[in-house]
C-alpha cells in the first residue's frame, strides 16, 4: 500500500526537527520541499527495508545513494562494526586497519597507488582539487552541467550563458572570485570540449567528472566523450578526475571510468568503501 504521506509520529518529529536543524533536516533534499509533503522520519533498517516513526515499512530503492550495497543492518558489517568500535573511535595516531583498506581498495583500483582518506565524498573532491591545483601550478577547474559533486564552493557553480563561459555561483555565500574559477561545460559533447581546450587548456588544472553522471538521472557517456577529456586534458598538462562517489563498486567491483575508455589521474570515493559509514578517498 501506498501511503500518500507522512503519518503523524513522523510530522511530530519534522515539526521538532525544525526548531533546531536547517530545514529541519541536514540534506536539502530530505525535506520534501521541491515535491511536498513531509517526509517520513526513518528509525531503522533491514535488509532491503526501511521502516518510519509511524510502523510503516518501505522497500528502500535509495540505499543512502547505493552505498549500503549489501542491504540495511547486514550481520558481518553490524558484527565487524562492534568489534571496531570496542577497540576504540579514535586516536589522532595510525592504526594498521587504514593501510589494510587502502591496500584491498588499490586491489580493485589499480591506478589508485597511493590515497588517503578523508571524511566523506565531498572532502575528496576538495582535497584532489587542491592536488590538481598543486601540481599544475594551475586554478581553473572544469565540471558539466548537471554533475554534482559535493558542496565545496568551487563546485557549486552553475553554467554562464556561453560554452566556454565562466561559472556563476549557484548558491548563495559562494563568491564571484571562487565561481569565476570554475568553467562548466555541456556534459557528453566532446565537441565543446575541443573548443574550450582550444580557448583555454593552458589554463585548466584539471577537468571533473562523474563516468555516469548521477544528479541528472544515471545519464551514460556517448562512446567517445570521455577517452576525448582523456586526451584533452593530458595534451593540455591538465589533470583528469574521476569522481566515483556514486559509482565507484556499483556498477562493478572497483571503478567503472577504466571500461568506459578514460585514464583518471585522481579518482574520489565515498562511504561505499566504508558500508555507509561517514569516510572517502582520493
Amino acid at each position: 500500500m501506498i501511503e500518500p504521506t507522512a503519518g503523524p509520529c513522523s510530522r511530530a518529529l519534522f515539526r521538532q526537527a525544525q526548531r533546531v536543524l536547517v530545514g529541519g533536516v541536514d540534506s536539502p533534499v530530505r525535506s520534501f520541499a521541491q515535491v511536498g509533503g513531509t517526509p517520513p522520519f526513518i528509525v531503522r533498517g533491514e535488509g532491503p527495508w526501511i521502516f518510519d516513526a509511524d510502523g510503516r515499512r518501505y522497500l528502500d530503492l535509495v540505499n543512502s545513494w547505493g552505498a549500503n550495497l549489501m542491504g540495511h543492518a547486514p550481520p558481518p558489517v553490524v558484527a565487524a562494526v562492534r568489534a571496531a568500535a570496542g577497540d576504540g573511535l579514535s586516536f589522532g595516531a595510525p592504526t594498521q586497519r587504514e593501510h589494510r583498506l587502502a591496500e584491498r581498495i588499490r586491489r580493485e583500483i589499480p591506478t589508485m597507488e597511493r590515497m588517503r582518506f578523508v571524511t566523506s565524498g565531498t572532502e575528496a573532491v576538495m582535497s584532489a582539487i587542491r592536488v590538481a591545483r598543486g601540481s599544475t601550478g594551475r586554478s581553473r577547474i572544469v565540471k558539466f552541467a548537471g554533475g554534482y559533486h559535493g558542496h565545496l564552493d568551487s563546485l557549486l557553480v552553475e553554467g554562464g550563458s556561453g560554452v566556454a563561459s565562466a561559472g556563476r555561483a549557484g548558491s548563495a555565500g559562494v563568491t564571484r572570485a571562487t565561481a569565476r574559477e570554475t568553467s562548466v561545460l555541456p556534459y557528453n559533447d566532446a565537441d565543446a570540449a575541443e573548443r574550450f581546450f582550444r580557448r583555454h587548456g593552458s589554463e585548466v588544472a584539471a577537468v571533473i567528472v562523474e563516468p555516469i553522471a548521477g544528479n541528472m538521472g544515471l545519464v551514460p557517456p556517448l562512446d567517445g566523450f570521455l577517452p576525448a577529456l582523456d586526451r584533452l586534458c593530458h595534451d593540455a598538462g591538465a589533470l583528469l578526475i574521476a569522481d566515483e562517489v556514486i559509482t565507484g563498486f556499483r556498477l562493478r567491483r572497483g571503478a567503472i571510468h577504466p571500461t568506459l575508455g578514460a585514464r583518471a589521474d585522481l579518482v574520489t570515493l565515498g562511504k561505499i568503501i566504508g558500508a555507509g559509514l561517514p569516510v572517502g578517498a582520493y
